[in-house]
C-alpha cells in the first residue's frame, strides 16, 4: 500500500500560505503536477498513491470514482488560483502522472490542462507531459491529447523482456512500448520518454542491455532509467522476504548503471541527472528540473506535494477524502513545513549535485568543502568544473552519489 505522508504542520482549511512565500515569485518559474491516482491493477514494486477499482470499492463511494475525477481536481486548479492571488506567472511546465493517468478519458486529461490554462495562463514554450502506460493508449488516444496541447508523453516501458515485466507485475507485452513511440510520434509528439528499471530479480546483464537496445531503436529522444526499489510493504517485498524471488545487490546495479551509460551515451543520448539520459537539450524534462533546481510547483490530486516559496505542503491520500475535501470547499491539505534557510540548503546540494551542471562550492560549510576535496582527489568529482566553484559527478562519484551527498551536506 502507499508509504505514509511526512508529519508536519496542520494546513490552514483555506490553503492559504505565508506572505514570504510568494516574496520574488517572479524570479522563479511555476509548474503545475496533476495526480490521477488509478491503476488497473497494482504493479508488485509500487508503492505510490494509486489505487485500483477493488482498493476504493466501499472506501469512498462516488467521491472516489474516476467517472468525475476531473472535475475533482479542477476544483484544486481554481482553488491554487485563489491561494496564488494575482501571482502573474504563466505556467511553464505541465506533468500529469500517477497511477495511470491515461486510465481517464482523454478529454479529461484535456480538460484537466484546460482548467490551468484558462486560471494561469501556460507560456508560450510551456511543456506539457502526460505519464502513459502502453497498454492504456491508442493512436486516437495519443492524437486527442496532442490536439488538445499535450506536446511530451513518458511510457512506462520498464522492460523488454517478457519475464521480468511478469516479476514487475506489468501488464503490457513485450514490444508494446516500442509500438506507443511510434504511434506518439505520428500523432505529433515531438518528445517521447522511454521509463526503464534495471535490477529487478532474475534480469540478466544480457536482458538489460536488449531493453536498452529495444528502447533506443524506438526512437525516444529521452530514457530514464531507475535502480528497483523494493519498498516494504509492497508485494515484491513480500515475495522476496518468503524466498520466492532473489534480492539482487548493489553490486549488480552498480554494473547495469554502467551497461546503460555506455549504450546510451554511444547511441548519442547525454545524461543530464544521474538516472536520466536525452538526445539534445531540448530533449530534457523541463518539470523534472523544475524539482531539482527548487523552483515553485503546486501538485494536485491525493497525496501530491507542492511547494512555493520555501513552503512545501501536501495533501491528504484518499481519492474520497481529497474529493470531500474540495467539496466542502476546503483545501485538501494533509500538513505542510516552512523551510528554514538551512533545509534549502541542503535540499540545494541533495538535488543540484545530481545534475550534470553539479552544484556550487559556495553551498558548502567548511566540513563539506573539505570532504568535496576527498572526493576530488578519490576521483567522485570533475577537476575542470571544481576549479571553476562548482562540485559535478563523475561517472564513478554517480555511482556514490548518496554517498557523496551525505558527506557535501555536513
Amino acid at each position: 500500500m502507499p508509504s505514509a505522508l511526512p508529519d508536519g504542520e496542520p494546513m490552514p482549511e483555506d490553503g492559504a500560505l505565508p506572505a514570504s512565500a510568494l516574496a520574488g515569485a517572479g524570479t522563479r518559474p511555476l509548474g503545475f503536477y496533476l495526480h490521477v491516482p488509478y491503476c488497473a491493477t497494482r504493479c508488485g514494486y509500487c508503492d505510490f498513491n494509486t489505487y485500483t477499482a477493488t482498493e476504493l470499492r466501499g472506501s469512498g463511494g462516488v467521491l472516489a470514482s474516476r467517472d468525475n475525477y476531473a472535475d475533482t481536481l479542477i476544483d484544486e486548479v481554481r482553488l491554487a488560483r485563489k491561494t496564488l492571488g494575482d501571482d502573474p506567472r504563466p505556467v511553464r511546465t505541465v506533468f500529469v502522472g500517477g497511477g495511470t493517468p491515461t486510465l481517464l478519458a482523454a478529454a479529461d486529461l484535456v480538460r484537466m490542462l484546460g482548467a490551468v490554462r484558462e486560471e494561469f495562463g501556460l507560456a508560450d514554450d510551456a511543456e506539457i507531459t502526460t505519464e502513459a502506460n502502453p497498454d492504456s493508449v491508442d493512436p486516437a488516444y495519443l492524437s486527442e491529447l496532442r490536439a488538445g496541447g499535450f506536446n511530451r508523453v513518458s511510457f512506462g516501458m520498464q522492460s523488454a523482456k517478457q519475464h521480468v515485466l511478469k516479476v514487475l507485475d506489468r501488464t503490457h507485452t513485450p514490444g508494446r512500448p516500442e509500438a506507443c513511440v511510434a504511434e506518439a510520434r505520428a500523432a505529433g509528439f515531438d518528445h517521447v520518454n522511454l521509463d526503464l528499471i534495471y535490477g529487478t530479480p532474475g534480469e540478466s546483464d544480457d536482458d538489460w542491455r536488449a531493453t536498452l537496445d529495444a528502447a533506443i531503436g524506438a526512437g525516444p529522444d529521452h530514457v530514464s532509467a531507475y535502480a528497483l526499489i523494493v519498498e516494504e510493504g509492497t508485494q515484491l517485498a513480500r515475495r522476496i522476504r518468503r524466498g520466492e524471488v532473489p534480492m539482487t545487490d548493489d553490486d549488480v546495479h552498480a554494473d547495469r548503471y554502467l551497461i546503460a551509460d555506455e549504450v546510451l551515451g554511444g547511441a548519442g543520448f547525454s545524461w543530464y541527472e544521474v538516472s536520466n539520459w536525452a538526445t539534445s537539450e531540448a530533449g530534457r524534462c523541463l518539470h523534472n528540473e523544475l524539482y531539482w533546481r527548487g523552483a515553485d510547483w503546486w501538485g494536485a490530486g491525493p497525496g501530491a506535494h507542492s511547494h512555493v516559496g520555501g513552503v512545501r505542503w501536501w495533501n491528504v491520500k484518499h481519492p474520497g477524502a481529497y474529493a470531500g475535501a474540495l467539496g466542502a470547499g476546503r483545501s485538501p491539505g494533509a500538513g505542510r513545513e516552512v523551510l528554514a534557510a538551512e533545509d534549502r540548503r541542503v535540499e540545494r546540494i541533495l538535488l543540484e549535485l545530481r545534475l550534470l551542471e553539479g552544484c556550487p562550492l559556495s553551498l558548502l560549510r567548511p566540513a563539506g568543502l573539505a570532504a568535496s576535496r576527498r572526493a576530488l582527489e578519490e576521483g567522485l568529482l570533475e577537476g575542470g568544473p571544481y576549479e571553476e566553484g562548482r562540485a559535478v559527478l563523475t561517472l564513478r562519484g554517480r555511482l556514490l552519489a548518496d554517498a557523496v551527498v551525505r558527506d557535501l551536506v555536513d
